[in-house]
């Protein structure tokens, strides 16, 4: 019996190096990957998603390189999230509104919640994901989300200072966008950001309700005379980082590790760049010629308050009829977006990061 525990003692030493002391092993050949984006290539976000693959092929010693797609490459925005499904590209980003109905946990994400900026409402979107694991996503795996601050009204020719002002207004929105737009009097319509400009330069809608960003990262304070700060309704648009399950199930477990990790620290600099760009985009949009920002009066912001409330109130009808646990989901995001609000960078702080990282980087349009 002492010979026997002997033996077991000599051969748990052995043992122990090989599970814990060892490098892990190196692959034989390097692993290729595609990631398609939305994004043009001069928008901040594009660039973080181009930083995104440099950062693994470093951390990876070069055994995993992606070739990057931004523009739509591979697959339009509303296409990218079945791409990634089929391998048509193996990692994708766009908005999951822009398939209604595909994504019906999630779709609370974007839904009013008191976000007062882009950062917290990424980081709100992690801690769902996290929190949830909603079904409706288990055919990719998820590396990060990130959201842009609260949605505002952009209108080309028609100044919009009351509730009634938004009556016979034809507005670009997508998914729960529209659906505010909706409530608020206007009509929406279905387009992706790559749309919007041309659309407003032709007349053929009357603005957007989008976040302030878009006026600088996709030019649109070109064609855009009136901004209606609408910020107390807080709507955000919830973003995807997504890569095809097989690929991902595929990489070597220390490269999954580093993909965990790089993700984590990309979804807290998207939720920076979103935060530079609300307030750099407006600073951009007063430098055109007859621009105007218009705030609402408290009184009047109580209305829009009230009048977008109706699309929370239907959407839990209506899903808690599916079977989702959406009390369970809203007390959650409603906790989550008040604690993250109170650890916000501030926006000069957001503005400096995104000035001494990402400009000097980032593409001439």
């Amino acid at each position: 019996m002492k010979k026997l525990s002997l033996i077991l003692l000599a051969l748990a030493l052995l043992a122990a190096p090989l599970s814990s002391g060892c490098p892990a092993p190196t692959p034989t050949e390097v692993i290729e990957l595609t990631y398609n984006n939305f994004f043009p290539p001069w928008h901040f976000h594009s660039v973080l998603a181009d930083e995104f693959c440099k950062e693994i092929e470093t951390r990876t010693d070069g055994w995993v390189k992606i070739t990057y797609y931004p523009g739509g490459g591979l697959a339009p925005a509303p296409d990218t999230y079945d791409a990634v499904v089929e391998g048509i590209c193996d990692i994708g980003m766009s908005c999951l509104a822009y398939t209604m109905g595909r994504f019906p946990a999630c779709e609370l994400v974007d839904l009013p919640h008191a976000y007062p900026n882009g950062w917290t409402a990424t980081k709100v979107a992690n801690d769902f994901y996290n929190e949830f694991k909603p079904d409706e996503l288990a055919d990719v795996y998820p590396l990060y989300f990130h959201a842009h601050g609260p949605g505002v009204i952009f209108t080309t020719e028609k100044p919009v200072r009351t509730l009634e002002d938004m009556k016979g207004l034809v507005l670009r929105s997508t998914g729960n966008g529209a659906k505010i737009a909706e409530a608020l009097g206007a009509t929406g319509y279905a387009a992706s950001q790559g749309e919007a400009y041309e659309l407003m330069s032709k007349g053929v809608i009357d603005g957007s309700v989008t976040p302030p960003e878009v006026l600088l990262g996709w030019k649109q304070a070109e064609v855009v005379k009136y901004v209606t700060m609408c910020y107390d309704v807080g709507y955000t648009t919830d973003m995807f980082v997504v890569m095809n399950q097989a690929k991902w199930n595929a990489l070597p477990d220390q490269y999954q590790k580093i993909f965990s990790e790089v993700s984590e620290e990309w979804a807290e600099k998207h939720g920076m760049v979103w935060d530079y760009y609300d307030k750099a985009a407006i600073d951009f949009f007063l430098t055109f010629e007859g621009r105007e920002v218009i705030d609402l009066p408290p009184e009047e912001m109580a209305k829009w308050v009230d009048a977008a409330m109706v699309v929370k109130d239907t959407y839990m009808t209506e899903k808690a009829a599916l079977g989702l646990p959406v009390e369970d989901y809203e007390e959650y995001l409603l906790k989550q977006a008040a604690y993250w609000a109170g650890k916000a960078p501030s926006a000069d702080e957001c503005v400096a990061w995104v000035e001494a990282e990402i400009v000097p980087i980032a593409p001439a349009k």
